[in-house]
């Protein structure tokens, strides 16, 4: 019998988990990492404010989530930006949400990520919270047998090896793997597989302080308090010039600013990496890898920089992959224990 794997990504920023799996596809969702309190569950509206959330319990309270997060009455927008998000009630709100959508009542193998910088400390602790029955709303539960926590960055490497066809050769190379995300910008030295922590870590230097600090700038330039994160967001990933005052604002006289940020956390990572020249793979993921783009080409000039499709789930295919690995070679061992039994 094949097992139920699937894999949750919880970042600060959106909330990335694995729909299903058919053959090499594996098909990806997400929805805005918020979370909105409640008393009580709130399960049906009016026609006329009916959104693609639900109400989760956790603890004492309901937290609504999901893709229409947004068109909750409350306008205040709490992020999970500090060290101990994952035993935040948020944290396993966003995670069931996701539970939930993938519309599977069992999970055999859960995989989910933590920071390189939060890895070893939460790894233990992340993992036993997983296991065991969840709610997910309206009166529905998943049950998780077992679960893995992997450093973030890991799994885009599983995923550009497997996109790359490098899965065999990868695991004699030296590689690095760069991931900014809403919160962490997060790198990642292997060998082959394996991490190297002391060349690996994290900085809370992400998207999330280039949207702040383009927020303050704006502000000193109107005159007033301006915080439409999700539209200055838009704005550096597509070029659409935001409307502020019922008049297009030109960003691009900020954009050296954002770049300063993304110049900033590349740096810092410089300074870990022992040897740079034995680097073979250089891999930016994340979802403020264009952002980033730039700064790390202009810090590694000698080398390439491979770059993955859809690199905001980068991350979470490579935890379904390693997943679904895991999976196999248990089911394998297993298999083979019984053949021994049985003769």
């Amino acid at each position: 019998m094949e097992l139920i794997v699937r894999a949750v990504d919880v970042g600060s920023g959106n909330t990335k988990f694995v729909t299903g799996v058919a053959g090499t596809e594996i098909r990806c969702a997400s929805f805005p990492s918020v979370a909105y309190p409640s008393s009580g569950e709130a399960t049906h509206w009016p026609a006329s404010e009916r959104r693609k959330t639900v109400c989760i319990p956790v603890g004492p309270l309901f937290y609504e989530v999901g893709p229409d997060v947004a068109w909750a009455a409350d306008t205040f927008r709490a992020r999970q930006l500090h060290d101990d998000y994952t035993e935040s009630p948020e944290y396993m709100a966003l995670l069931r949400g996701a539970l939930g959508l993938m519309k599977v009542p069992h999970i055999d193998l859960l995989i989910v990520g933590l920071p390189v910088a939060l890895f070893s400390l939460k790894k233990a602790a992340l993992e036993k919270a997983m296991v065991g029955s969840h709610p997910v709303g309206n009166g529905k539960t998943v049950t998780v047998a077992k679960a893995m926590a992997v450093a973030q960055p890991q799994g885009a490497l599983v995923h550009y090896a497997a996109e790359h066809e490098k899965m065999a050769s990868i695991g004699t190379e030296q590689s690095l793997v760069i991931d900014p995300g809403s919160r962490t910008f997060d790198w990642l030295i292997s060998r082959g597989m394996r991490l190297v922590q002391k060349q690996s870590s994290s900085i809370n230097r992400g998207m999330s302080d280039v949207l702040r600090l383009l927020a303050t700038e704006i502000s000193k330039d109107i005159g007033t308090p301006y915080r439409d994160y999700d539209a200055i967001d838009l704005a550096l990933r597509t070029g659409k010039v935001p409307v502020i005052f019922q008049k297009p604002y030109d960003l691009k006289r900020h954009l050296p600013l954002a770049e300063s940020v993304a110049q900033q956390a590349v740096s810092t990572m410089r300074q870990w990496i022992e040897t740079p020249e034995s680097l073979q793979n250089i891999i930016l993921v994340g979802g403020g890898a264009f952002l980033f783009k730039k700064a790390v080409k202009a810090a590694f000039p000698k080398h390439r920089v491979y770059e993955v499709k859809e690199p905001m789930f980068a991350n979470v295919r490579g935890f379904q992959i390693a997943g679904q690995n895991y999976a196999a070679s248990a089911l394998a061992t297993s298999r083979d224990r019984a053949a021994g039994e049985v003769a």
